[in-house]
């Protein structure tokens, strides 16, 4: 690939700086708390790099967004500023729009069918068009299945969402959803969220156990109604900037670690949802499953609004998902 004059002013800068015997530090953003299954992989994953490249590459992590929200990474990367970032579907989403179809609701109803899926033609075909985009995804980690939480009700069904402020990632689809279930759902950064809930600028919000539990967020919610409403992915991203500008033997290294990373984050969201349940019961909230029938059946039109926009992506997903529980 030819290099532009800012990329290649930007490496002699940051990247290389003159010195290939030197190691280079690449800089990895996420926006979760420490002990989250994404920042715990994340870490890992710096770790298998430094040593898969027998120390000449070092990635140096910053959590809670410490080197940018989701959405700035995604420029700093296209731009080839920041190397890495353990994203979130939501925010991916805004740069290629595709990912969303992976959260059409109620999708799958496990997360190794979520994986089945996104480790098929599914996952090489977002992949190619993250590409275009100056984007490489080394993996889809996971991001669990989702669940609503609020400070005002218990959800027993879609009438009980009417009116509540549901936060939502910068999501196009989970906006979807919740319009059609008859929440009025407020697109915000996951890293705005707690303030946001605590001082009732929104009513409630929807994301996994693991992430209600390790940001804290049910310090500020009443109640979790275990809806399972859609699957997030966490994909975790290079700027083919960077990664063009790697070896032959450390884009093979950089892989790896992300492969073995990968499996250790899926194995810990796989384990959480199984024992968070009780930790967050003994804390104080207020938990409740729901027939998903009803819920089912008030976002079917979801389907159609995104069969109209992307028809083969959605059937390749949906035909995938549904060879799974064959």
């Amino acid at each position: 690939m030819k290099k532009t004059a800012l990329a290649t002013a930007i490496f002699g800068a940051i990247f290389f700086s003159g010195n290939t015997s030197a190691q280079q530090v690449l800089q990895l953003t996420h926006n979760a708390a420490a002990g989250n299954p994404k920042a715990e992989a994340s870490e890992l994953f710096a770790e298998l790099v430094e040593e898969k490249t027998g120390g000449a590459l070092r990635v140096d992590v910053g959590g809670n967004s410490q080197y940018g929200d989701d959405m700035e990474a995604l420029t700093l990367m296209r731009m080839g500023t920041l190397a890495f970032s353990t994203n979130s579907q939501g925010a991916t989403s805004s740069v290629v729009p595709q990912f969303s179809v992976l959260g059409l609701p109620f999708l799958f109803d496990s997360l190794p069918a979520a994986w089945e899926v996104m480790d098929g033609e599914v996952g090489e075909e977002l992949k190619r068009l993250a590409e275009e985009q100056n984007l490489v995804v080394l993996g889809l980690w996971d991001n669990g299945i989702r669940h609503v939480s609020n400070s005002v009700r218990p959800i027993e069904t879609p009438a009980d969402l009417q009116g509540l402020k549901i936060r939502t990632p910068p999501d196009e689809m989970t906006v979807n959803i919740f319009e059609a279930l008859g929440a009025n759902p407020t697109p915000m950064n996951f890293s705005e969220l707690y303030i946001a809930l605590e001082q009732g600028v929104v009513d409630g919000q929807e994301n996994p156990l693991m992430n209600i539990y390790s940001s804290r967020l049910y310090e500020v919610q009443d109640y979790i109604t275990l809806t399972g409403h859609k699957y997030e992915s966490t994909p975790l991203l290079m700027s083919k900037i960077m990664w063009d500008m790697l070896t032959p033997e450390q884009q093979q290294a950089v892989q790896e670690a992300a492969d073995e990373a990968g499996q250790f984050n899926r194995q810990a969201s796989l384990e959480a949802d199984a024992k968070l349940r009780i930790q967050l019961e003994d804390a104080g909230v207020v938990i409740n499953e729901v027939d998903t029938a009803p819920f089912i059946e008030a976002t079917a039109s979801v389907y159609g609004l995104w069969s109209e926009e992307y028809p083969e992506l959605v059937d390749m997903v949906v035909n995938a998902a549904h060879s799974e529980h064959q």
